[in-house]
């Protein structure tokens, strides 16, 4: 019993939802570090974006199932590797579903539509938008878009136009690079184990990565001292946390290309002592920004 509820945990992975610390930004940037009711409001609409994501994650890994045993790696998955059954990982996935909209509804406003749109753009994803080339990772970048306008609808606060750019372009970012570390990983026979893989080579992918990495850098720049953002923060102080951004995406496009980290953002984020390091120092910094200016 205590084996099943080990392989069901990992089914939902945990680690992913490190993801979801995006819904938190709203919070950390509109300068309410101190607001206890903020942070309870904030935290209940990460939990309900855990919880959808793992129901999401649960029913892809149902559809991909006989994909993924041809996988080199995410044949260990449990669902493909036969150590949770279909029945029980969509029971499950059912409970985490109402588990999200009781959360979304405690919140109510505009948070149970966000949700409610980020949970049917993942399912469209499962279902087929992840076999057309670029619209797969632009789809993954909007998801965490939801992220961010879900965590400004559950406090609420209005969020920022730049805020919501930088958050794509990190996501489109990273999963650019994921794309990236699949096709190393897969070499020749990647469009066999994810047909969309097959549209792609490591050339267009790193101009890509290039492109993206540099727009990602200027939008922060100019998040950092756009009128909206120094009246919030009271300065613009933010602005010197843009080399920090800078080494991050830097750090992680060098794992890409040396230690292959980079296929899992939230394995090199937590195996990557520097690009840890970067962040916490990035978060400590944004901080007391937003805390001292104020």
């Amino acid at each position: 019993m205590i084996r099943r509820f080990s392989f069901l945990v990992r089914s939902l992975r945990p680690v992913q939802w490190l993801k979801n610390g995006f819904v938190l930004a709203p919070l950390v940037f509109s300068g309410g570090i101190d607001d206890s009711l903020g942070w309870a409001r904030s935290l209940m609409a990460m939990a309900a974006f855990c919880a959808a994501a793992s129901a999401t994650y649960l029913i892809n890994d149902i559809i991909d199932r006989e994909a993924d045993r041809a996988h080199p790696t995410k044949r260990n998955r449990p669902i493909a590797a036969r150590e949770v059954s279909v029945r029980l990982a969509l029971v499950t996935a059912i409970v985490l579903v109402a588990i999200a909209a009781l959360i979304a509804a405690l919140l109510k406003g505009l948070f149970p539509l966000v949700l409610g749109c980020y949970f049917t753009l993942t399912l469209l994803y499962s279902g087929f938008l992840k076999r057309a080339v670029f619209i797969d990772v632009m789809v993954v970048a909007a998801g965490f878009v939801l992220r961010v306008v879900g965590g400004a609808v559950a406090i609420p606060v209005a969020v920022s136009h730049w805020l919501l750019v930088c958050a794509y372009l990190l996501a489109l970012y990273l999963a650019l690079g994921k794309r990236r570390s699949e096709l190393v990983l897969l070499g020749d026979g990647a469009g066999d184990h994810r047909p969309v893989l097959g549209y792609y080579s490591l050339p267009l992918v790193d101009h890509a990565i290039s492109v993206v990495l540099g727009a990602t850098v200027v939008a922060y720049t100019l998040y950092t001292v756009s009128p909206d953002t120094v009246a919030k923060v009271g300065s613009e102080g933010l602005l010197m946390t843009a080399p920090i951004v800078l080494y991050g995406l830097l750090r992680y496009l060098f794992l890409l290309h040396r230690d292959e980290l980079g296929g899992s953002p939230t394995k090199a984020l937590l195996a990557d002592r520097p690009l840890l390091a970067c962040v916490t120092v990035w978060l400590v910094f944004a901080a007391a920004v937003v805390s001292f200016s104020r």
